[in-house]
């Protein structure tokens, strides 16, 4: 039996590095609208656009989704949804996906896959993925989010440094380093519970929200991706590179 779940997309417009982001175009369509199909062909019970900004809500119901203004207070994606879930009235056990509104060639396979981790693993607060670092450069980018586990799968930590170091080797082309997939599923209870959390000293240093669920105790189940994920969009350059990937997936569907 599948997994029920819902998503939503942070979507900000006041992007520090690519202004205006989630409208950029790609492939003739904005950004904000490949992600939206990603979530409907994930198979998602409802996916809802959260939002602060006008455009974006203009933009999301042109393409026919559904949007939600929330606060322009929100200092983080997970604070967003928490209002999603509050103004929506979500029962307290749905699970809900966040997906970023910057993975506009994000696998549905994957999106399904860490809403059902977050279902089979009833003592996890948070699920989310990682995959294999495939070479020194992901190793070594403080932008690539590296994870370290315990034997049953759950966080130790999350770091932007390349953890674990292998002290008595010069080889960084790693097969046993992980590459955190910035897609977290949660509990609508939790979402509730999460806004109340003090951050910690060790989120501050690294800029790594889910390092406030550590801190506390709480678990992050992180399942080994099924799929490759598409690369995300933070830069012009980011931008072009999708466009071509999406080009190239367009013309082979052809």
């Amino acid at each position: 039996m599948s997994t029920a779940f819902k998503v939503v997309i942070p979507a900000r417009y006041a992007s520090t590095r690519l202004p205006g982001k989630p409208l950029r175009v790609l492939a003739d369509r904005p950004m904000l609208q490949h992600v939206h199909e990603c979530a409907r062909r994930s198979g998602a019970e409802e996916i809802v656009i959260a939002t602060d900004d006008q455009r974006i809500v203009a933009a999301a119901e042109a393409f026919g989704a559904i949007v939600c203004m929330t606060s322009v207070a929100h200092t983080s994606g997970t604070e967003r949804l928490s209002e999603v879930v509050e103004r929506l009235g979500w029962q307290q056990d749905a699970i809900v996906v966040n997906l970023q509104g910057d993975e506009p060639m994000m696998p549905p396979e994957l999106i399904r896959q860490v809403a059902g981790n977050l279902a089979h693993h009833g003592d996890a607060a948070i699920a989310t993925l990682a995959s294999r670092v495939t070479d020194s450069g992901q190793m070594m980018d403080p932008n690539v989010v590296k994870v370290v586990l315990d034997r049953a799968g759950y966080a130790m930590y999350f770091s932007r440094a390349p953890i674990p170091w292998q002290r008595d080797s010069t080889n960084r082309d790693r097969e046993d380093a992980l590459h955190h997939v910035g897609m977290y599923a949660y509990r609508a209870g939790f979402l509730q519970r999460f806004k109340q959390l003090e951050p910690s000293p060790l989120e501050m240093v690294e800029k790594l929200e889910q390092l406030r669920a550590l801190w506390h105790g709480l678990k992050i189940h992180v399942g080994i991706a099924m799929a490759v994920p598409g690369p995300g969009v933070d830069t012009e350059a980011d931008l072009l590179r999708v466009e071509r990937l999406l080009q190239q997936q367009e013309q082979q569907a052809t």
